[in-house]
């Protein structure tokens, strides 16, 4: 097996002027929205992508069946807008694997017509998180007044910090091709997956990418999981005071 190897489902009318990456990650807040935005636009799925730098195993469905691990390209169009997805369970086991499999995504991405690349992300901040902020990074400097019209704040800039995986080697590996990238990421505890911070994030894609999208579910998973959250607080604190009683 070659070290990445890519199948085309469709070859024909595929081409989009931007890409948008939800691979997983902190809170799998960008792999929610991804997967959100793919289901409720009916995206298509144009491409397999397979790797050896990805974890060796096999996926086993409900009928028992395998399928050897891989990443998804989609594609959709709504309102003559069209978008592609990079998304899936993995992200490179090595960083020469990482630096290899961005080089491909960003190969796809030109040779599709993307001119800029939106990734996605989480930004841990080791707390529960009432009203999730969306914080940005660019890799040109003209993109960020676009970013902050949009609700994305750059509140995190000053200090600097890294991004790791494809959300960040999409942007510098893209700035070195002229490709425009913008980094969106929802603050998030780190610790729970985060429809919340989920829903912050895509009303901030959104407004940029000019594509409506219904949050409803999203919107749905975070009301379930805040009370999930809420009933663990409880039983926590119950068993606090019960504690307490028998020490008294």
């Amino acid at each position: 097996m070659e070290d990445v190897r890519v199948n085309f489902l469709r070859e024909e009318d595929i081409d989009a002027p931007i890409l948008i990456e939800g691979l997983p990650g902190i809170g799998h807040v960008g792999k929610l929205v991804a997967d959100h935005m793919i289901s409720e636009l009916a995206a298509e799925k144009i491409a397999e992508i397979y790797s050896i730098y990805f974890p060796p195993q096999v996926i086993v469905d409900g009928h028992g069946v395998t399928h050897l691990v891989n990443n998804e390209i989609y594609r959709c169009e709504k309102d003559g807008k069209a978008a592609l997805f990079l998304v899936g369970d993995f992200q490179s086991n090595s960083a020469e694997g990482h630096y290899i499999l961005t080089e491909h995504y960003l190969d796809i991405a030109e040779s599709l017509g993307v001119r800029r690349i939106y990734t996605l992300g989480g930004y841990g901040v080791g707390h529960l998180v009432e009203h999730p902020r969306v914080l940005c990074s660019v890799n040109m400097e003209h993109l960020r007044p676009e970013v902050e019209a949009a609700g994305g704040s750059f509140e995190n800039a000053e200090g600097g910090g890294m991004i790791m995986g494809a959300s960040g080697l999409l942007l510098g590996l893209g700035k070195m091709r002229g490709i425009e990238g913008i980094c969106l990421m929802g603050e998030t505890s780190g610790y729970i997956v985060d429809p919340r911070s989920a829903d912050s994030l895509l009303a901030v894609l959104s407004r940029l990418i000019g594509i409506d999208v219904d949050p409803t579910s999203l919107q749905q998973r975070a009301e379930a999981m805040e009370q999930i959250i809420a009933k663990i607080q409880e039983t926590e604190e119950a068993r606090g005071r019960e504690e307490l009683s028998y020490i008294g």
